[in-house]
């Protein structure tokens, strides 16, 4: 199994298996999210390839599907002035306070998605994928959004030095996570 990164045109070149990965990736705990989201997810992938600073990488290979299967992705972009009010980001911007939002998170890569075929766990494909869309960060500020729920993804970003920065926001369970560069002055 190799990472490679990739542009928006070669992520969508790979639509299927990228709509199979999120499928896989998805649907156990603690998202347990319907198979047919992932149809949903490829179709904003289309959107989300055309936002300044898109960046993909892209997991091949492995198993009986042949060299050129994906068993994993990682999207990113470049966080926009002003910070975004929609999806999860009123929950973000709670979290942090507009200084520190403004600052620590505008212009910076955000993480969008990580996501791994089961088979491919344990493989060290997260970390090259997350590395992949994060190496190039400018000064190092790059950061993410996940569950709490989510166990093994915020122990896997713990172990690769990437540290939390935000608590839950009122019932969320969410929490931003800054990379393992940032500048950010460490609490």
């Amino acid at each position: 199994m190799r990472v490679r990164q990739a542009g928006g045109d070669e992520v969508l070149a790979h639509r299927d298996g990228v709509r199979r990965t999120y499928a896989e990736a998805f649907a156990g705990p603690p998202w347990h999210e319907d198979p047919a989201l992932a149809e949903g997810y490829v179709e904003r992938l289309a959107e989300d390839a055309g936002r300044p600073g898109f960046t993909a990488a892209l997991a091949l290979g492995g198993g009986g599907e042949g060299a050129d299967a994906v068993v994993g992705f990682a999207t990113a972009w470049t966080t926009p002035a002003p910070f975004p009010t929609g999806r999860s980001y009123g929950v973000v911007a709670e979290a942090l306070g507009p200084e520190r939002t403004a600052d620590w998170l505008v212009g910076a890569v955000e993480v969008n998605e990580v996501a791994l075929s089961p088979h491919a766990r344990g493989t060290g494909l997260a970390a090259q994928l997350l590395e992949a869309v994060t190496g190039e960060a400018p000064n190092g500020r790059c950061w993410l959004l996940t569950s709490l729920r989510a166990e093994p993804a915020v122990r896997l970003y713990r172990r690769l030095g990437w540290r939390p920065v935000s608590g839950p926001a009122g019932t969320s369970d969410l929490v931003v996570f800054l990379g393992p560069r940032h500048p950010a002055p460490r609490a």
